[in-house]
């Protein structure tokens, strides 16, 4: 398997669906909003993208099964799978903010192998190959080196329609409000996580989030020189649905959330 000629042809197809998302962006209507939950939105252009990255990857990689948030196809438990998000940050979508991207990860078992993101507003490329550095376009990248709290600025996000954990969260946020230069909620993990990877932000946590949210974004932070936790500080974040991620403040961060989440 030629990852690095794999990885070429994803970063085609994540610039062919950005352009169309972006397209549709410009005639989209608010009738056209659907929801699959309480505040969690979804439309026509989330499933369109995601059937267009389906259809490509199957002929990229016929033998890897799928992930995918909009089910356009069925889940496939295989050793070696496509993990992808068509349209993350959706509601900035829908109300027309311009930050939101295509997140397409391929993941071998629980360990994402290939990571692409692309910031359609923006136009940035983020890209990696396990054991090959991390990348936004031709430029490598690394991961901050503020090594305190409180030199760093966090990302987060928060809940929309899951708020169970809704007081344990708040009580995480009030302590690294005071710890921190600030905390920043752009409505994108993926985007969250390549900016981390970058060293634009300094660390990134979140609870309840999905497979698909994270996949590509962990590779790019880990291939960066990061660290990427669960709230524990354990290795289940792929598909646990929480997940701390930075360096080299991650251990300060991990400390504060992990004691706070499990109060």
């Amino acid at each position: 398997m030629d990852l690095n000629a794999i990885c070429d042809r994803v970063i085609v197809l994540a610039k062919e669906v950005g352009q169309f998302i972006q397209g549709e962006q410009l005639k989209f209507q608010s009738e056209s909003i659907e929801y699959k939950d309480v505040n969690n939105v979804v439309s026509y252009v989330d499933k369109e993208a995601e059937k267009q990255l389906v259809s490509a990857l199957h002929s990229i990689l016929p033998e890897a099964g799928f992930i995918t948030e909009e089910g356009t196809v069925e889940t496939q438990d295989l050793p070696l799978k496509w993990i992808i998000d068509p349209l993350d940050g959706t509601a900035n979508f829908v109300h027309g903010l311009p930050h939101f991207s295509v997140s397409i990860a391929l993941v071998q078992d629980k360990y994402p192998i290939l990571g692409v993101v692309y910031h359609v507003g923006t136009g940035e490329l983020f890209w990696a190959i396990q054991g090959q550095g991390a990348y936004r376009g031709d430029q490598r990248i690394q991961v901050s080196r503020a090594k305190h709290l409180g030199e760093s600025l966090l990302a987060t996000g928060f809940p929309y329609y899951s708020f169970e954990q809704q007081d344990k969260y708040l009580l995480i946020l009030e302590s690294l409000m005071q710890k921190t230069h600030g905390l920043r909620r752009f409505g994108s993990a993926a985007i969250d996580l390549a900016y981390v990877a970058c060293g634009y932000f300094d660390g990134f946590f979140e609870y309840n989030l999905k497979s698909w949210d994270m996949a590509a974004g962990i590779l790019l932070i880990q291939e960066a020189g990061g660290h990427v936790t669960d709230f524990e500080g354990g290795d289940d974040y792929l598909f646990g649905g929480n997940i701390v991620a930075g360096a080299p403040v991650h251990q300060e961060l991990l400390h504060v959330i992990s004691t706070l989440w499990k109060a």
